[in-house]
């Protein structure tokens, strides 16, 4: 396909499109602030009154994670490093096998609001803070990104208003969090995961009828070097290998869906532990379906503009432009159709700022407030819903920081690796190490995050040489038209370069000895780093201050009756026996 100097722009109805997603999103918040009577207690709020079923606890937690980041940032990295980002699939399945028979029973057995209580129940109150507040930084920090990604990359491409759409997509996702509670959330998130895959598909299936089918795309996409899944070269500094992807993709997303107050809150809020566990398997499906559009749209993406591309060439400023670029280019005669996908693109940032904002909320009240007032369930329900105002628009307040993030896709796993990486060694540590005590995991905990604030600000101020991300190879020789002075002006302002880019412009003769070896391992494995560190330091803490003479409740570490491999242990020798019995 040629690519054309002149792409749409946004028109009427994609306005009305976009318009009706948030006034879906309100009016769900609305029903449920009605339907629930104001929802007097905190834990009708923030818990859904536990009687929520696993299917549409499934979809929101598919919804909560996979953001605007995903369906914008995903297909450019596809774009630019190859289809090896799928591989994340294989990491879904240990992440929900972990996360269902290891983190899920121990939390619903205790029947906690906020999983850091978990972390006084077993450690002490110190180790719950800082959990807590840990907790509170990293979700403020990913929640701006999430914010202000979509509405920087849709303002440069379709003229949409910057600051109008983060404060509109803002306010709506506040407004239903503080009057429906986490109901509203998880219904929200059913209806906007459907809008993210119907506007992946919208893209989707006018690339392949432009490029005259699937297999055009996929034989582009291999002659490209695109679907490079299996590379096997086990050094970790390579930014995106089959092990890379594999190892510590799992413990990026385990930290997510193990222990993260957002994914936690919602399988807790299940009628049944039975529920909240069909709840994380078929919230895999989900997850399956998104990762496939997503990829399959970055191939699209390189079918298109294989031989003129829009960022080399200047048509875009940054690579998460592209996909917004796209759809201009290929659904401008489609009056409502780019309307749809930027509405996919807010449905990703409103379900993770809505997730975000309740569980901001909820480790609030039970980690910061209830333990040191004495308030009635009336005042703590009130409080919920201003914490869950004030939370929202902090976030709005946060996006403006994302500029100075660089890549979206690597800044966002980034920040779970960082801060996310410890808090799961320490939940770790609780749970399978009876002997862990509170002198270890708080040890441990610091250690960790002291390791992974290391090479995490490392890796920003000397990033990793080409040679190790390996970006593939993009062209402009079938461009028909330059971007120099010339009639049009598709190109955006540049931003103005952040602290990091101005640092990491340095003469690479300059680099120290850690820049190539140290700082320059793949980001994927600054969440292993975190969390083993913490599991290592704090049992070696543990077994010196007397681990050992610790006396536990059986219930607050993992028990083999948890476990779905014993459940079918017993079935099978109950079998055996009954077999034997009529022999």
């Amino acid at each position: 396909m040629a690519v054309s100097p002149v792409i749409g722009s946004f028109v009427a109805a994609d306005y009305a499109v976009f318009a009706l997603m948030l006034l879906v999103s309100a009016a769900i918040g609305v029903y449920y602030a009605i339907a629930g009577k104001g929802q007097s207690s905190t834990r009708e709020f923030l818990m859904g009154g536990q009687s929520m079923t696993a299917v549409p606890v499934a979809l929101s937690l598919t919804a909560s994670f996979m953001s605007a980041i995903t369906v914008l940032a995903t297909p450019a990295e596809v774009y630019r490093y190859g289809a090896s980002y799928g591989l994340f699939s294989l990491s879904y399945v240990l992440v929900v096998v972990v996360s269902s028979e290891v983190f899920l029973p121990v939390f619903y057995r205790l029947g906690i609001t906020s999983t850091y209580e978990y972390l006084e129940i077993r450690f002490n109150r110190a180790t719950r803070l800082l959990g807590t507040v840990m907790f509170i930084v990293q979700t403020i920090l990913y929640t701006g990104i999430v914010i202000y990604a979509p509405a920087l990359a849709l303002n440069q491409v379709t003229g949409m208003d910057l600051w109008g759409a983060v404060i509109s997509t803002g306010v709506v996702c506040t407004f239903y969090c503080t009057m429906g509670g986490l109901k509203a959330v998880v219904w929200t998130d059913v209806f906007q995961v459907g809008i993210m895959v119907a506007g992946f598909l919208s893209v989707i299936i006018r690339a392949v009828v432009l490029q005259g089918g699937v297999s055009n795309i996929l034989n582009h996409a291999e002659f490209g070097g695109r679907l490079n899944f299996w590379d096997f070269d086990a050094s970790p500094l390579r930014r995106h290998t089959f092990w890379t992807i594999t190892i510590g993709g799992t413990f990026v997303w385990t930290s997510i869906y193990g222990i993260n107050q957002a994914q936690v809150q919602r399988y807790i809020s299940c009628k049944s532990m039975t529920q909240a566990k069909m709840s994380l398997y078929i919230n895999l499906l989900g997850l399956w379906i998104i990762m496939l559009c997503s990829v399959f749209a970055g191939l699209c993406l390189y079918s298109v503009y294989k031989h003129c591309d829009p960022w080399t060439a200047g048509m875009v400023s940054a690579p998460d432009q592209l996909m917004p670029y796209m759809v201009m280019d290929i659904l401008r005669d489609y009056p409502g159709l780019p309307g749809l996908f930027v509405a996919a693109a807010y449905s990703g940032t409103l379900s993770t700022v809505s997730s975000s904002v309740n569980a901001l909320a909820a480790v609030t009240i039970e980690d910061l407030i209830k333990p040191y007032t004495h308030m009635s369930e009336k005042h703590l329900s009130w409080t919920s819903k201003g914490l869950s105002f004030l939370y929202g628009a902090l976030c709005i307040g946060m996006a403006g920081i994302a500029s100075l993030m660089g890549s979206l896709l690597q800044a966002a796993i980034s920040i779970f690796g960082i801060i996310g990486g410890p808090l799961l060694g320490l939940f770790s540590l609780g749970i399978l190490c009876p002997y862990a005590n509170a002198t270890g995991g708080l040890a441990g905990l610091l250690s960790g995050v002291v390791m992974s604030l290391w090479v995490g600000i490392g890796a920003q101020f000397y990033p990793p040489l080409p040679k190790q991300s390996r970006p593939l190879g993009l062209t402009t020789h079938g461009c028909n038209f330059t971007t120099a002075a010339d009639a049009f002006n598709w190109t955006a302002s540049p931003t103005e370069p952040s602290l990091y880019t101005t640092v990491l412009q340095q003469n690479t003769a300059e680099r120290p000895f850690l820049a190539d070896n140290w700082y320059s391992l793949s980001y994927l494995y600054f969440s292993p780093i975190g969390t083993l560190t913490t599991l290592a330091v704090g049992l070696v803490v543990s077994l010196l201050s007397g681990g050992m003479k610790l006396n536990l409740e059986p219930r607050v570490t993992l028990m083999k009756e948890d476990t779905m491999l014993f459940c079918f242990y017993k079935l099978f020798k109950e079998r055996c026996r009954c077999f034997s019995r009529d022999s």
